[in-house]
């Protein structure tokens, strides 16, 4: 070994003690580094399924007889739906399905008893929403599954008498080629949101903590909640330029449809930015480091791009996930903006969505407000 290996040797070891006490001091970043791929491999592992089941389903039954029942049954059986309620026309099932309360919808018309008795090969409808293209392959299979199935029992019933299959058909609705884009490109637009207003709002407001101008800020007169609202108005103007070139990209590059009122869209899109810059507010008042403020950020932000409906359907999804999935922002805003843009939902049917989206908004903002306040102090 020479004089130069042996000198490099012994440098060595200083210099990885001293990091590794380092690492010892900061605690809040070890625990970090060794506690969220753990847990975020247990929650995602057992969270995400590619299989999509349960579809939620209404039912026009215009027939209204023992053998549109047992048609409604057997696709129950397939495993693919979940009936969760009955329509009256089909202005109901429209509204249904627009709303998001329903993804399918079965519908059996008023001849489907008779041309059942007589042999005559009945027809039964599917309607699904295909502006996810994983929910309707799902429901293609069940659909023909339910067909095969139940023209199996008729001809078990009839013996030799011949009976033509019974023919499910499935119709999609939003997005009838079912290309991916439709589904992606919309969701794009609240996963960008997200990852810019949380990532920024919390490395800016840690960066002036490190440098130490933030305290030079607090001692300015003026209040904290001024401050803070300081702070996020100019990176809302950001998430509205940066929103506006997704869509129009969107728009003439992979030909996403905008079908409905796109100033709506907007102005719900303001209690979804404020809740994510309130959540970046958040980790700001939490980490004292930006390595820690990017640690926490991805630690939200994975749950908003994995469980919010943006890549798998929340309906393949087990019930636990599916409420926890509820307290994230983006799958509420996700919902508005597919039905805005895919399905021209109305102002009155995105209301509910909008409602949650600013209450929110208005306790993430404060809570962080409060925390901040408790913190710098």
């Amino acid at each position: 070994m020479s004089p130069l290996d042996r000198v490099r040797r012994s440098l060595l070891w200083p210099m990885l003690w001293k990091e590794f006490v380092q690492m010892r001091r900061d605690r809040m970043t070890l625990g970090l580094m060794l506690a969220m791929p753990a847990m975020q491999l247990v929650l995602f592992g057992y969270a995400i399924r590619t299989e999509v089941r349960h579809i939620p389903t209404v039912v026009l039954d215009e027939a209204r007889s023992s053998e549109s029942r047992a048609l409604v049954a057997t696709l129950r059986n397939t495993g693919n739906f979940d009936v969760v309620g009955s329509v009256a026309g089909r202005g109901e099932l429209r509204r249904e399905v627009e709303s998001g309360r329903a993804h399918a919808a079965l519908v059996i018309p008023p001849d489907y008893t008779r041309r059942v008795k007589r042999a005559e090969g009945a027809t039964a409808q599917v309607i699904v929403d295909a502006a996810d293209p994983m929910s309707s392959s799902a429901a293609l299979s069940g659909a023909a599954l339910a067909a095969q199935a139940r023209s199996a029992e008729l001809a078990g019933r009839r013996g030799a008498t011949p009976v033509t299959p019974l023919d499910v058909r499935v119709r999609p609705w939003y997005n009838p080629d079912l290309r991916s884009e439709v589904y992606i490109v919309p969701g794009l637009v609240g996963v960008l949101l997200s990852m810019t207003l949380i990532l920024i709002t919390s490395l800016s407001i840690t960066r002036e903590r490190e440098r130490g101008t933030l305290e030079q800020l607090i001692v300015t007169p003026i209040d904290k909640t001024s401050m803070m609202l300081g702070k996020i108005v100019p990176f809302l103007l950001v998430g509205y330029v940066q929103m506006t070139v997704v869509l129009l990209l969107g728009r003439f590059l992979f030909g996403v449809p905008v079908r409905g009122n796109v100033p709506a869209l907007y102005g719900i899109t303001f209690a979804f930015m404020v809740a994510s810059l309130g959540l970046g507010l958040f980790v700001s008042t939490v980490a004292r480091t930006q390595a820690q403020a990017m640690q926490l950020s991805f630690m939200l932000l994975l749950p908003n791009i994995l469980l919010s409906g943006f890549m798998f359907p929340r309906e393949a999804m087990p019930a636990p996930i599916r409420w926890f999935s509820a307290l994230l922002p983006l799958t509420h805003y996700l919902q508005v903006l597919r039905g805005v843009l895919l399905k021209d939902v109305a102002v009155a049917t995105l209301l509910p969505e909008a409602g949650i989206l600013v209450g929110m908004a208005v306790v993430i903002v404060g809570l962080s407000v409060r925390r901040f306040s408790k913190t710098v102090e």
